[in-house]
């Protein structure tokens, strides 16, 4: 490891007397326990930047230097989708938060929290330089992503600054999660100190504990669940706790409840526990529309548009079984954005976070502690010695190759063949990206293995080339300060997502279908990916598979 893939280390570091009001708003994030901060450098937080260099020390929090501010957000997302904590990051200004949107959108759609820190130009005119810090001042930056953050705040002082900061982390972390944003004038954190600022006591600022459901829905979805004779969980978005996850193993146990998982959401079950009733999906299909409607009493635990999947199952006919839902989305629906999909029809609302409410309902049926359970069989890993490498292939050959490793999927593409998703751990997948922005796998797939170091996993992301293509320089971060990382980009060449909606465009028009790949291809010239992941730092070679089921290529182990 070169000097420079250090976190990079300040000379006269660890000044110890607050003297600006951004030095505050450092030690602030310090005592917030924040460990990292995902940054594109500013002017409008020059201020900050000295404050976490020069009184910091570039320690907790240490700054990582991303390319794009559209990186920087996904970063602290991906850290967020395995800790269950907000990661902070900082963008700059108008013209960085409007990079950022797309993710900050994202991780909103996802429901992951993170402390975003922004920056304006001077607000007092008088101050401002010439040009540059009037086009990025704005008179109310936050109105930016107000409709997709939890909260957001500009602080006039130092004192409002610690306090509000205190008020975010909480509200970030406390379910259900979100981002949240404060932006930070230059002139306030350019100012000097005349008293250091009264440091709020976090110990009174923490996020509220989990609560359950309130007795009387509970006890009705005690008696409808002990009574089910075909009962179904539908497992949603939940927390990477263990715990939790052993408490929804038993609760199905308990029930003999068939259980379904959605690869838009991080593992929420052993897919290879037989009461796990088909292969983890994206979009229903056939399989899994029966499964849902032979259920008598359908038990969400946050289900992804619950809503939508019992429309599509019952469509006008009216729902046949009795539908239990634990979430505390609704707290977050507004009405700029429809990301808390369709109305979900409920007989029993237990109005929790689902982890709560499946150990509030393992206490009222007496769940027992499950007892270790026999896999299914696993699929066939064997590789075709020629011919096309489609997904499936894919999905073999990656298999193979990791299946004697402890592994988190930090990304799957759309069409992962189910089968293939071996989920036995709440950190074996990590879901999709929340608002299905293209783009988002490359810093979500850096932060994540970040908040992996050290946990033994091996991170893995499979990306499509249309997603890795447009933020493939978030790959320098992570060479940068050497982030161990399998990136594995599933080339086809193409949008090939839209180039199947043009076909079926051109079918119902009863056109040709021929000219579906028309301004879809990514070809003539071929993007040498290889290449692009090597000029940012990375190691990188072209994979071909072999027959004996693995890779041609063996792979160092991950330290």
């Amino acid at each position: 490891m070169s000097e420079t893939q250090r976190p990079e280390r300040p000379v006269a570091a660890n000044t110890t007397t607050l003297g600006w009001a951004s030095d505050a708003v450092a030690e602030m994030l310090r005592r917030l326990e924040v460990e990292y901060i995902a940054l594109v450098p500013g002017s409008s937080y020059r201020g900050l930047h000295d404050s976490l260099v020069n009184y910091l020390g570039n320690e907790a929090p240490t700054m990582l230097v991303c390319l794009h501010e559209e990186h920087a957000i996904a970063i602290a997302h991906g850290w967020a989708k395995v800790r269950d904590q907000a990661m902070a990051a900082a963008v700059h200004a108008n013209v960085g938060l409007m990079h950022a949107t797309m993710a900050l959108f994202n991780a909103w759609c996802d429901r992951q929290p993170m402390l975003v820190l922004g920056a304006t130009g001077p607000l007092d005119a008088a101050k401002r330089r010439p040009w540059i810090d009037w086009i990025h001042t704005a008179r109310d930056q936050g109105a930016l992503v107000r409709d997709y953050v939890k909260w957001d705040e500009q602080p006039a002082s130092a004192q409002a600054a610690v306090d509000a900061m205190a008020r975010a982390a909480k509200l970030a972390n406390e379910a259900p999660r979100a981002p949240v944003y404060i932006c930070l004038d230059v002139g306030l954190q350019e100012s000097a100190l005349a008293s250091a600022p009264r440091f709020p006591d976090l110990a009174r600022h923490r996020p509220a504990p989990l609560a359950p459901p309130a007795a009387a829905p509970l006890s009705a979805a005690a008696q409808a669940l002990r009574e089910a004779k075909s009962p179904l969980i539908l497992a949603g978005r939940v927390g990477r706790d263990m715990t939790a996850w052993q408490a929804r193993i038993a609760l199905a146990e308990r029930l003999g409840a068939r259980v379904l998982t959605d690869q838009k959401a991080a593992a929420a079950f052993p897919t290879a526990h037989p009461l796990h009733a088909n292969p983890p999906i994206f979009f229903l299909d056939e399989a899994t529309t029966a499964i849902v409607w032979s259920a008598d009493v359908i038990l969400s635990l946050d289900w992804i548009d619950l809503g939508g999947t019992l429309a599509t199952v019952w469509g006008e006919a009216r729902i046949a079984a009795t539908v239990i839902g634990a979430s505390l989305d609704e707290r977050l629906a507004n009405g700029w954005s429809y990301d808390h999909q369709a109305p979900a029809p409920l007989d029993i609302d237990l109005g929790a976070d689902p982890d709560a409410a499946t150990a509030a309902l393992n206490q009222a049926l007496e769940a027992p502690t499950p007892a270790p359970f026999a896999p299914t069989q696993t699929p066939a890993t064997t590789i075709p010695a020629e011919g096309p490498i489609n997904l499936e292939i894919l999905a073999r050959a990656l298999e193979a190759a990791t299946a004697m490793r402890e592994r988190c999927l930090i990304r799957l593409p759309l069409g992962w063949p189910g089968a293939y998703c071996r989920f036995d751990h709440p950190l074996s997948f990590l879901g999709y990206d929340g608002g299905a922005g293209l783009g988002s796998g490359p810093g979500m797939a850096v932060g994540a293995a970040l908040a992996l170091r050290g946990s033994g996993r091996l991170p893995v992301a499979v990306l499509g080339d249309g997603d890795f293509l447009m933020s493939a320089q978030a790959l320098w971060t992570a060479a940068h300060y050497a982030i161990p990382l399998l990136v594995v980009v599933a080339n086809n060449r193409s949008y090939f997502n839209d180039e199947m909606h043009q076909e079926r465009v051109a079918r119902a028009r009863e056109r040709p279908v021929q000219n579906r790949w028309i301004g879809q291809r990514l070809d003539d010239p071929p993007v040498d990916i290889p290449a692009l992941a090597r000029a940012l730092g990375a190691e990188a070679l072209r994979i071909s598979v072999v027959p004996d089921g693995g890779f041609s290529k063996s792979w160092p182990p991950i330290s």
